[in-house]
């Protein structure tokens, strides 16, 4: 028998941490971790760096629906999360 497991806690956030993936391929797993939110849901994304291009990235796709909050920032990474807003 299979169980699925779902990552998401009480608070309906995802942890995503994109250091163990590798950087061609980071972006579209994060646009398709983001595309799979549904409203209201979060994704608490570590990286081993600042995602400034990302953030763009991300602005000119998702507007004003997706929010983004820094939770840590410091020389080691960033922990941002990321907000589904209703549409």
């Amino acid at each position: 028998m299979t169980i699925a497991h779902n990552h998401l806690r009480d608070d309906r956030t995802y942890p995503f941490d994109a250091r163990g993936i590798a950087k061609r391929f980071r972006h579209a797993a994060i646009f398709g971790a983001l595309d799979a939110l549904n409203p209201g849901e979060a994704m608490d994304f570590r990286n081993d760096h600042d995602p400034i291009p990302l953030l763009q990235q991300m602005e000119q796709r998702y507007g004003h629906q997706v929010a983004i909050e820094y939770l840590e920032r410091n020389a080691a990474g960033v922990l941002i999360r990321f907000t589904r807003r209703p549409a």
